[in-house]
């Protein structure tokens, strides 16, 4: 499947429930997780349905490289802390800004920008199994979920990013050839 990118329609409309899960919705869920996984530059961490161009209540996550891909199918929000917290709060401050504070997406290729976003939520959601689960999520992982419940309501980051007056970011390549962050203003 192709991942959309903005300005594409689908982006800014909100997404349907899935009335029931069938084959199509669980043929679905198999060609947004190879999506997922082939995302490259940056590594997707979270995909949701309309980023695949389907208006529907699915996304599906995987944090770390290592991590099992999770699926959560018409998935609410029952909670969220007041302590917020931005990027990946997880990793070690040694690492550089980028990978510590910037959040991005597939459908906004090469732009990144500061979000500040709850540090815990509770998720009431479906998994493929059509079992209902209510769970408590933090740090990364309650980003990404904030992230891709945004794009089921047809919302981007960059709109989060606006309205919290942050800060914009584009990759470019220095005179060594090294990439490097350079601060832009988007109009």
């Amino acid at each position: 499947m192709e991942i959309v990118k903005i300005p594409h329609p689908v982006l800014f409309q909100k997404a349907k429930p899935v009335e029931k899960i069938d084959k199509k919705i669980l043929e679905l869920v198999e060609e947004m997780k190879k999506t997922l996984l082939a995302a490259e530059n940056p590594k997707g961490v979270g995909l949701a349905a309309p980023q695949v161009g389907k208006p529907l209540r699915i996304f599906l996550t995987k944090p770390w490289p290592k991590s099992t891909i999770g699926v959560f199918i018409n998935p609410e929000l029952k909670d969220q802390s007041e302590e917020l917290t931005s990027g990946v709060p997880e990793r070690d401050n040694k690492q550089s800004f980028s990978s510590n504070k910037l959040e991005g997406c597939l459908s906004i290729p090469k732009i990144w920008g500061v979000v500040k976003r709850h540090e815990r939520v509770t998720l009431k959601y479906q998994t493929p199994d059509g079992k209902t689960h209510v769970k408590k999520f933090s740090g990364f992982m309650a980003t990404i979920i904030q992230h891709e419940m945004d794009h089921l309501d047809g919302r981007l980051f960059s709109s989060r990013t606006v309205e919290q007056k942050g800060k914009f970011y584009q990759i470019e390549k220095n005179k060594k050839g090294e990439e490097e962050l350079i601060e832009i203003e988007l109009a």
